[in-house]
């Protein structure tokens, strides 16, 4: 087989609770060029893509722990890295809701490894080449996109799934001014447009939690008129 094309030995990660398809999928991409990284269940899946920073993941739906779909959100919550479904799941309405939660690309099984590595080579191709880093810092403020914790000052803090889902999306895009219309959409869903008054609410309690002067605030600045920004502090 060919080396993969456009990257040297990129790191696929295999999540796959079957030994033999693990096995399979390893054999055959060891022998293409691609370095290979595995995880048996979903939450350990989850802990590799944060740790092992892999190019692009391979990701079996039926998991013994999470069901792969919850798999896909959660690390499409803090990363773009390229995601091919592999699964016997082969009905549409399962195809479209895992397009729709951020998978590139979704092959069923039995398969054959010529065709799923073209897909591989062309889901790295439309990568951005950025791999992030799951864990975000800020002066004193730490969050961990993978394992959904904040800590301040080395001490974790507890967030309502409101306040986290802010504090996701403001990292996820630090440095830049996220509008109060991306906020809703983004927390309350497209349709909560009049939950203005909400989202000042919910801004003003992260605050108290992840601001040594909440009157004062360093990291979740105001842009008056337009929404929000989180400042990287050094």
């Amino acid at each position: 087989m060919n080396p993969p094309t456009g990257k040297v030995e990129a790191t696929i990660l295999i999540i796959d609770d079957e030994p033999q398809i693990r096995r399979l999928l390893r054999l055959t991409l060891e022998s293409a060029g691609y370095r290979v990284i595995e995880a048996s269940n979903g939450q350990d899946g989850i802990v590799q893509a944060a740790q092992g920073r892999p190019d692009a993941l391979l990701l079996d739906l039926g998991l013994p722990d999470l069901d792969g779909m919850n798999v896909l959100k959660r690390v499409r919550e803090w990363s773009r890295v390229p995601i091919i479904v592999l699964t016997v799941r082969d009905r549409e309405d399962d195809k479209i809701a895992a397009l729709d939660a951020g998978a590139d690309d979704y092959v069923t099984k039995p398969f054959g490894t010529g065709e799923l590595l073209a897909r591989l080579r062309a889901a790295l191709r439309h990568a951005d080449g950025q791999i992030p880093d799951a864990i975000f810092r800020t002066g004193n403020l730490e969050v961990d996109l993978a394992a959904r914790l904040v800590r301040k000052n080395g001490v974790e803090i507890k967030l309502t799934p409101i306040e986290y889902g802010l504090l996701r999306f403001l990292v996820t895009h630090a440095g830049k001014v996220v509008t109060h219309r991306q906020l809703l959409t983004e927390v309350w869903g497209p349709n909560q447009m009049q939950q203005t008054q909400s989202l000042r609410v919910h801004i003003a309690h992260l605050r108290s939690k992840v601001e040594e002067d909440p009157s004062q605030p360093r990291h979740i600045l105001t842009e008056p008129g337009i929404g929000y920004r989180l400042v990287e502090l050094t």
